[in-house]
């Protein structure tokens, strides 16, 4: 399948990582574009020689192209990895967690292609005012940090769709063939990923996360930092429960950062530790229930695609 994401990434499929924070790392990003996606190192707040390491030791797996992704306001770094990622020559930069506009001229001006990601049409708007090259619109349904509208995936992508004309690339809550189908039907281009690419062969994450998203069920998420107005979705464990009764005393916005730093994070998704770490997961984590090569889960995607898309067509032959 060729459509004009395929062709703006130079990818096989419409099918892009979503960004892991400091959890990032070079096996699975490079799996992901082996596989004909496009696969993105997070930067989170990892220091930009950190960063650095993640995109040399990808070039060596893969010369097939990737993504960076920039969290502008979560990382104390953002000029540094601005200057990191046009030395690197890095093909895609998705910027996140702030405003693009700064950046995008910069970016561009190298050859670059540009992703936003966004939560709500008036941001849509902005990023394509600014020059974004496509957007991420993402639902309330993903994994991690995520905007305190809480609009959903269903609802968000057709109204951006409908006010912008550059491609719109549909995430949260997507893990499977009828996912991406879905998204097509409401105008995507195509859509980013985070939870479904935990649970694949490559990931090098703790299988205890791993084994917690085989069993989830559609009840297993919950959301923290709503009191304070800072919204993560995660799977329920015991350092989970642990932040939501601190949240039920009493939290501060800076007390509830404390609680969920990146190396809370990584205690949780690389260590195993529930006791002392959170571990990010989408509402979708209820619909996994396998562990497939991400090749395997790419090319399961495409075709689960188009036999729902060839279905809707029967169904509406009839009329």
């Amino acid at each position: 399948m060729v459509n004009d994401i395929c062709k703006m990434f130079h990818i096989t499929y419409p099918i892009i990582q979503g960004g892991m924070g400091n959890i990032s790392n070079a096996p699975l990003t490079a799996a992901v574009s082996e596989a004909g996606g496009l696969g993105t190192i997070g930067c989170g707040t990892m220091e930009p020689e950190e960063v650095e390491k993640i995109i040399i030791e990808t070039k060596k797996r893969t010369d097939k192209p990737f993504a960076v992704n920039i969290a502008i306001n979560v990382t104390p770094y953002t000029d540094r990895l601005i200057d990191l990622v046009i030395k690197q020559r890095v093909p895609v930069v998705s910027l996140s967690a702030g405003n693009p506009a700064p950046y995008i001229p910069k970016l561009q001006e190298q050859g670059m292609k540009v992703l936003t990601i966004v939560a709500t049409v008036k941001h849509a708007k902005k990023a394509e005012a600014s020059g974004a090259d496509a957007i991420v619109a993402e639902g309330f349904e993903a994994a991690g940090i995520n905007s305190n509208l809480e609009l959903t995936t269903f609802t968000l992508i057709p109204q951006i769709v409908d006010q912008v004309d550059i491609p719109v690339i549909a995430a949260g809550g997507i893990g499977d063939g009828r996912g991406l189908a879905a998204a097509f039907m409401l105008g995507a281009s195509g859509v980013q990923m985070g939870t479904r690419f935990i649970a694949t062969k490559e990931a090098p994450f703790h299988e205890n996360y791993k084994n917690k998203i085989l069993e989830a069920t559609d009840t297993s998420t919950q959301i923290i930092g709503r009191t304070v107005g800072k919204i993560r979705r995660v799977l329920t464990n015991e350092y989970a429960h642990k932040i939501k009764q601190f949240e039920k005393k009493g939290l501060t916005a800076e007390e509830f950062d404390k609680l969920t730093t990146e190396a809370q994070h990584i205690k949780g998704a690389i260590d195993g530790n529930f006791s002392e770490g959170f571990i990010n997961g989408g509402q979708i984590s209820g619909l996994i229930d396998s562990i497939p090569t991400v090749k395997q889960l790419l090319e399961e995607m495409m075709q689960e695609a188009q036999k729902q898309l060839t279905e809707v067509q029967k169904k509406f032959s009839s009329y």
